[in-house]
C-alpha cells in the first residue's frame, strides 16, 4: 500500500479525473446559495443540482470536486461509530449529460488499482450492483473484478421521489481478516453487511431514470454520472487506520486535546476516546461552518454550531479540561487542512475569537446544568423514584449540551437512571420538527429539456447601450411549446442580442418595452434570467404580434436602469468602507439592488456601532464626492486577483471576467452595471442596519434623489420638533429637549419624594398596631400611595425598627396589584419563610411570586383581592404557629 497523506490522496483524485477531461471545481461554501431545501450542503452533488436539473448549462460537462459537507442527523453517534463525522469531504466526479457507464467504470477501476494512481490490489474490491442492471455487472467484469466479488443488491437503487433517478453501485475495500469483528457465518459478514472488514469507499450514481409524480419511471433526455468518494474512509485505507480518525485529519486534534487534558491519553479508556472523538470531529465542522460565514446563534445554522461547540466543550469537561480550550484547536485544523482550504489560517484570528466567545459564554451556563441535574437527582430521591425522566434528560441534552451518556453516567454515580426510551421520544419529536420546518420540497427539479437545447447565442449589450435598433427574436416560449408567433399573454423570448441586462449578483432585470419596425409598442418586457446556456431570457405581457425571425426595436427604461447602476456602485463603496471599518473578516453575503434603494448582507460578529456605521457612510460619501473613475477591465481570473478583486466566496467566475474598479478604493470582480464616475451617485445614505440570520448582518441604504429626499423628510421632523418645544432654529432643538428631560427628570424625583412621604405616613399608622399571633406579631395593610420600590423600602424600615414579627404590605400600581412580605431573623430560623407565605397568598390577586426566606414579593392582575390576601396571611401564620 503505498504512503500518502490526506492531502495527497484528495489531489490524485482530483488529478485523475482531470486528465480526464474533468473541470476541477473548488469546494463550494458550506452554507447553501438559492436552495432553501438544505440548511447545509450534505454531498458533493449538492452544489451540481443546477447542473443535473437544467437550471444552468455547464460550461464543461465533466466536473470533478472534493466538496466539504455537513451532516448532522445522527451526532449522537460520533465518536461511538468508526465513521461517523458531522464534517466530511466528498470527493466526486460528475457528468452531465456527457459519459456514462461505458466510461465512468473502466475509469474507477483504473483510479484504484494502477500503479500510477492509488495503486490497490483488486483482490480487495467487492463491488454491489442493482440486480436488474446487468450492464454494470458486465462492465465490471470486463474492467478485471472477479465475478465472485460482484454482489447484487436490491437497495442499489438512488431513488428520492419526484425527480432524477437510477441504479447506483458500491465499492467496498476488504481490509483483511485482522478487522474481522463477527463470525464467518455471520449474516451481515459480506460487503455491504455491518461488519468492519468490508469498508465502503465508492457509490457511482447512474441517474437514467425520471421519478414522475404518477410514480412511474420515465428515461431521462439526458443520462448524468453522480459519484461520492468519502475521503476520510479512503484515507483511512492508505493509512490501515481502524477508524477515520486514526489518520492524519484527525490524530493532530486529538494529540493536542491530550495536551491540554487532565493527564488523559487517547486509547487508554473508552469513554475518554468517545470524548476525544467527539472533540476532534466537532472542532472540524465549527471551525469550517464559522469560515465560511455561519455563526452560533439560537436557530437554523446558527444553532447547529452552538450545539456542537457546547458537546465537545462538555465531553473536554469529561477529560478534565476546564475553561475555554476549543479555540486552541482552529489553528490545529487550518494546519491540517491548509493545503486545500488556506482561508482557515487566513481567518484564523476572527474564527478563534468567536470559538472563545462562544465557549466563554456557555461555561458561565455550564455549572447552571449541573445544578439543575442535582436538583432533578434530588427531587427524584425524594418521591422515593429511581428514575430520570426522558424529558428531564432531553431538556438537558438540547439545553446545556449534556449528551445522554454524560447524564447517565453523572446520575448513576448517585444511584438514579435515566429513561432512555422517553429521551429518544423527545429526540425524534425534535427531528420531526426539523423535518416540518424544511419542508416538503424536492431536493432536485425534473430537468426543463426545451431551455437546454436553445443554443443559439444571445449578445448582451447593455454595458454600452440601452437601445437595439433591430435584434431579432432567435426563440419564442409559450406553455412550455416553441412557437413561431404570439399575439397576447405572457411569453419567454430570446434575441440575437438585447440591452436588457438578466438578473444576476443581487442586482434586479432591467424592464422596458419592444417596438415593431413602425413604432408600434407590441410587448413590455417585466423580468430578464439567464437561460441554462447563457442566453438573457426575456419574460414579456405581448401587447401585438410579436413573430420568430423578425427584427424589433429593445428599449430599457433609462430611468430605472439609471437608478440600480447607482445602487450597484453604492454597494461596492460600501463593501470596501465595511472592510475597511470593521475588519477582513466582513464578506458580502448577499445584496439587492434595485432602483430606488439597495441592501448589502454581510458576515460580522454582533451589531455594528453607531460610531462605525457613521464612519462607514462617511467613507462612502467621501469616495462619491471624491469623484473617483469607475472603471471596467476585461481580463482573466488570475490577474483580476493579481489587481486585487475581491471574489464572492459562492460564485464561479469564467475564464474572462470583469473587474470594477472605483477609483484605487473599491476593486471587484462584477457582471452588473455600474455608473462612469462615484459623483454620479450623488449622496449616499444608511437608512437601517439589522440582523437577518445567524452572523449576518444587513444594511438599507438609499442613494441620489431618494437620500436626498429622506434627508429633507428627516429635516421637517427636526422643524416640527423645534416648533413644539419653542426654540427658533433647528439647531437649538437637541439642547432644548436635554433641558426638558432634566425637568422631567427633576419633577419625576420631587413626585416620587412626595409619594414615599404620603406612603410613609400611612406606613406609619400601620407600624403601630401589630396583631399577635401564637406569640408572633405580625403587621398586614394596604397603602394607597405606594408602588413595589417604596413597600421596599418601607420594609427596610420595618426591619430596622424592629416593629413586628412579620409584615406583609399590599398596594395597586397602575391597575395592577403589589405584595410584599417580609420576616425577621429569628423567626425564619423557626422556619416561618417569606416565599412559602408570599405563595400562600398570592393565589388572591391572580398572581404568582417568590423570594428569599427573609423577603419575597409578588404581582397580579385583581387589586381588588388585596384585602383578602392580607386576611389570608393572618389565616396562614396561624397555621404555621399552632404546633410551635
Amino acid at each position: 500500500m503505498k504512503q500518502l497523506s490526506s492531502g495527497q490522496i484528495r489531489q490524485m483524485f482530483l488529478d485523475f479525473f482531470h486528465e480526464k477531461g474533468h473541470e476541477i471545481v473548488p469546494s463550494a461554501s458550506l452554507i447553501p446559495k438559492d436552495d432553501p431545501t438544505l440548511l447545509w450542503i450534505n454531498s458533493g452533488v449538492a452544489t451540481m443540482k443546477k447542473y443535473f436539473d437544467g437550471t444552468v448549462a455547464p460550461a464543461n460537462p465533466r466536473m470533478t470536486s472534493s466538496q466539504k459537507s455537513i451532516r448532522t442527523n445522527d451526532i449522537e453517534n460520533v465518536g461511538r461509530t468508526a465513521r461517523h463525522q458531522t464534517l466530511f469531504e466528498m470527493l466526486g466526479n460528475f457528468s452531465v449529460g456527457d459519459y456514462f457507464k461505458q466510461e465512468v467504470i473502466p475509469w474507477a477501476f483504473e483510479l484504484l488499482t494502477s500503479d500510477k494512481w492509488f495503486g490497490w490490489d483488486p483482490d480487495r474490491l467487492y463491488v454491489t450492483y442493482y440486480p436488474e442492471d446487468t450492464e454494470t455487472k458486465e462492465l465490471w467484469e470486463q474492467v478485471g473484478i472477479a465475478p465472485d466479488h460482484l454482489i447484487p443488491a436490491d437497495d442499489n437503487f438512488w431513488d428520492i421521489g419526484q425527480g432524477p433517478s437510477g441504479p447506483d453501485s458500491e465499492i467496498f475495500y476488504d481490509r483483511g481478516a485482522k478487522y474481522d469483528d463477527l463470525a464467518p457465518d455471520d449474516p451481515e459478514n459480506y460487503p455491504g453487511g455491518e461488519n468492519e472488514r468490508y469498508l465502503e469507499v465508492w457509490n457511482i450514481v447512474f441517474s437514467q431514470f425520471n421519478h414522475t409524480a404518477a410514480g412511474t419511471y420515465e428515461p431521462l433526455p439526458r443520462k448524468n454520472i453522480d459519484t461520492g468518494m468519502g475521503l476520510e474512509r479512503v484515507v483511512s485505507v492508505f493509512q490501515d487506520a481502524p477508524t477515520n480518525f486514526e489518520t492524519d485529519l484527525f490524530l493532530p486534534l486529538i494529540k493536542r486535546t491530550e495536551q491540554m487534558s487532565d493527564h488523559r491519553q487517547y486509547g487508554q479508556n473508552a469513554d475518554d476516546d468517545i470524548a476525544f472523538k467527539v472533540i476532534a470531529d466537532h472542532i472540524r465542522a465549527i471551525t469550517f461552518a464559522i469560515s465560511d460565514g455561519a455563526l452560533p446563534s439560537n436557530e437554523g445554522r446558527g444553532y447547529v454550531i452552538r450545539r456542537l461547540l457546547r458537546r465537545a466543550t462538555v465531553n473536554g469537561h469529561q477529560l478534565g479540561i476546564t475553561g475555554a480550550f476549543l479555540y486552541q484547536l482552529v489553528p490545529v485544523v487550518g494546519e491540517i487542512m491548509q493545503s486545500h482550504y488556506p482561508q482557515v489560517l487566513e481567518q484564523q484570528a476572527y474564527i478563534q475569537k468567536i470559538v472563545k466567545s462562544e465557549e466563554d459564554r456557555f461555561n458561565a451556563t455550564l455549572n447552571d446544568g449541573i445544578k439543575l441535574l442535582d436538583d432533578l437527582i434530588a427531587k427524584t430521591k425524594a418521591a422515593g423514584a429511581d428514575e430520570i425522566s426522558g424529558a428531564d434528560a432531553f431538556q438537558l441534552y438540547d439545553t446545556y449540551g449534556f449528551p445522554l451518556e454524560l447524564t447517565e453516567e453523572y446520575a448513576g454515580d448517585r444511584g438514579i437512571k435515566v429513561d432512555e426510551t422517553g429521551f429518544d421520544q423527545e429526540m425524534e419529536q425534535q427531528r420531526q420538527r426539523a423535518r416540518e420546518a424544511r419542508g416538503d420540497k424536492g431536493s432536485m427539479k425534473v430537468q426543463r429539456d426545451l431551455l437546454l437545447d436553445l443554443k443559439t447565442p444571445s449578445e448582451y449589450v447593455g454595458y454600452d447601450q440601452l437601445t437595439v435598433p433591430a435584434a431579432t427574436v432567435t426563440d419564442i416560449i409559450v406553455d412550455e411549446q416553441l412557437v413561431d408567433q404570439v399575439t397576447s399573454g405572457t411569453a419567454e423570448v430570446l434575441f440575437d442580442k438585447t440591452p436588457f441586462y438578466a438578473e444576476m449578483g443581487g442586482q434586479v432585470a432591467d424592464i422596458g418595452n419592444i417596438y415593431a419596425e413602425d413604432g408600434t409598442e407590441v410587448a413590455k418586457v417585466t423580468d430578464v434570467q439567464h437561460a441554462p446556456n447563457g442566453q438573457n431570457l426575456h419574460t414579456i405581457q405581448v401587447t401585438g404580434p410579436l413573430t420568430q425571425g423578425q427584427p424589433y426595436r429593445l428599449e430599457v427604461d433609462r430611468d430605472f436602469h439609471a437608478g440600480v447602476e447607482r445602487n450597484h456602485t453604492a454597494t461596492h463603496l460600501l463593501d470596501q468602507s465595511l472592510r475597511t471599518v470593521l475588519g477582513g473578516h466582513t464578506e458580502q453575503a448577499g445584496s439587492l439592488v434595485k432602483p430606488d434603494y439597495l441592501t448589502f448582507d454581510f458576515n460580522h460578529f454582533g451589531s455594528v456601532t453607531q460610531t462605525d456605521l457613521a464612519k462607514v457612510e462617511r467613507m462612502v460619501n467621501d469616495q462619491i464626492f471624491a469623484g473617483l473613475p469607475v472603471e471596467t477591465v476585461v481580463t482573466d481570473q488570475k490577474t483580476g486577483k493579481e489587481m486585487g478583486a475581491i471574489a464572492l466566496f459562492d460564485d464561479k467566475y469564467g475564464d474572462q471576467v470583469r473587474v470594477v474598479k472605483a477609483g484605487d478604493f473599491s476593486v471587484e470582480f462584477c457582471g452588473g452595471d455600474h455608473v462612469h464616475n462615484t459623483s454620479q451617485i450623488g449622496l449616499f445614505k444608511i437608512l437601517s442596519e439589522s440582523g437577518v440570520g445567524a452572523g449576518i448582518r444587513r444594511i438599507k441604504a438609499v442613494t441620489g434623489k431618494a437620500a436626498f429626499d429622506y434627508l429633507n423628510d428627516e429635516e421637517k421632523m427636526l422643524t416640527e420638533i423645534a416648533q413644539t418645544v419653542k426654540v427658533p432654529t433647528n439647531e437649538q432643538a437637541p439642547g432644548r429637549v436635554k433641558e426638558l428631560q432634566a425637568q422631567i427628570k427633576t419633577l419625576e424625583s420631587t413626585q416620587e419624594s412626595l409619594e414615599a412621604k404620603l406612603a410613609n405616613q400611612e406606613a406609619q399608622d400601620l407600624f403601630t398596631n401589630p396583631e399577635t399571633i401564637n406569640g408572633v406579631t405580625l403587621l398586614t395593610g394596604q397603602l394607597e400611595n405606594a408602588n413595589m420600590n417604596q413597600l421596599r423600602e418601607l420594609a427596610d424600615t420595618w426591619r430596622n425598627e424592629a416593629r413586628s414579627n412579620v409584615l406583609v404590605l399590599g398596594t395597586e400600581t397602575d391597575g395592577k396589584a403589589n405584595l410584599l412580605v417580609a420576616v425577621d431573623e429569628a423567626h425564619v430560623q423557626q422556619g416561618i419563610k417569606a416565599g412559602d407565605l408570599i405563595k400562600a397568598i398570592a393565589g388572591h390577586i391572580q398572581g404568582g411570586g417568590g423570594g428569599r426566606p427573609n423577603l419575597a414579593q409578588a404581582g397580579g392582575k385583581n387589586p381588588a383581592g388585596i384585602p383578602a390576601a392580607l386576611t389570608a396571611a393572618s389565616e396562614w401564620l396561624a397555621t404555621q404557629t399552632a404546633a410551635k
